[in-house]
């Protein structure tokens, strides 16, 4: 009886093990589901909150907030991959979500943050200069919409080109967060540049020309936006800076690149968002553009 005793909870342990490993599975196969869905949870919310901005009713909070949800989207962007990963449940239904999901907080909330925070009904810049130039509301509708099919398009044709065997460390194209996160750090850098030119400010000494700062990001913002969209359906080479800086090898470049972010971060603090996003999105066609120069007197010379 006891030897059976024993034989009886051998059994029942090799067969419980397989339905406590498969329930176990089921519970971490929930965990990067959820991750992936407040990414889109935190675009909506974004969307949601800038809708409340209308011509008679601007405080500047609203836009500031949204812009924070698309970077707490891209967070959870970062870890629903890593939690994929780690307990091996990647699949083509979460890159399919993922894609979705990222198609609304960095598609169509920046989309929709840029046209709240350049048009001129709602009267932004006139609250701290005034511009001599507006671009026509259609023009920025338009430039919001471009945006939107552009960040669609880089997500639909990275989804086809991407395989398993893919390291995951370059883009082609600028990555769909990159250009969320350059168009949702505007209104958190012009917020903390108003304080940064105001007394006791680290840029108080360019508060005389505060009305030419202001009056020539009206026609920065725009251009900036553009520029972000064509990006992503370029096919120019962009690094996967969350996949090298965790996995990968960091080198002297790196190394040094981070330690000037932190130093940026902490002398101008929230202005060093736009600044670092606009290094990482038009550094790779500066970079292409530079090499193409230097290539084109190498081979007159050759043909000479």
């Amino acid at each position: 009886m006891k030897s059976a005793g024993v034989e009886t909870g051998g059994v029942a342990d090799v067969v419980e093990t397989p339905i406590r490993r498969t329930r176990r599975q089921k519970v971490f196969a929930v965990l990067p589901t959820l991750l992936t869905l407040c990414n889109a949870a935190c675009g909506f919310g974004a969307i949601t909150i800038t809708a409340k901005v209308g011509p008679e009713h601007f405080g500047g909070s609203e836009l500031f907030t949204a812009s924070q949800l698309i970077f707490l989207a891209m967070l959870f962007d970062m870890l629903d991959g890593s939690a994929a990963r780690l307990t091996n449940q990647t699949s083509d239904f979460g890159a399919q979500l993922d894609s979705l999901c990222d198609a609304i907080s960095f598609g169509v909330a920046p989309a929709f943050i840029f046209l709240q925070l350049a048009h001129p009904a709602h009267h932004l810049m006139d609250t701290i200069a005034i511009a001599p130039f507006h671009f026509h509301p259609r023009i920025l509708w338009a430039i919001a919409v471009l945006f939107m099919v552009c960040a669609i398009l880089r997500l639909a044709r990275f989804n086809v080109e991407t395989d398993e065997e893919d390291s995951h460390e370059f883009f082609s194209g600028l990555p769909s967060p990159a250009a969320g996160g350059v168009v949702a750090s505007l209104p958190i850098g012009m917020n903390e540049l108003k304080g940064q030119l105001g007394p006791g400010g680290n840029l108080h000494g360019l508060a005389a020309f505060e009305q030419y700062i202001w009056s020539a990001l009206v026609v920065i913002v725009p251009l900036v936006t553009l520029s972000a969209a064509v990006l992503m359906v370029s096919r120019l080479k962009y690094a996967h800076v969350f996949n090298q800086l965790v996995r990968g090898r960091r080198g002297r470049l790196q190394i040094l690149q981070i330690v000037f972010s932190l130093v940026l971060v902490f002398i101008v603090r929230e202005l060093a968002l736009p600044v670092l996003f606009g290094y990482f999105a038009f550094s790779a066609p500066v970079r292409s553009l530079w090499q193409r120069l230097r290539r084109q007197p190498a081979a007159v010379r050759e043909q000479l």
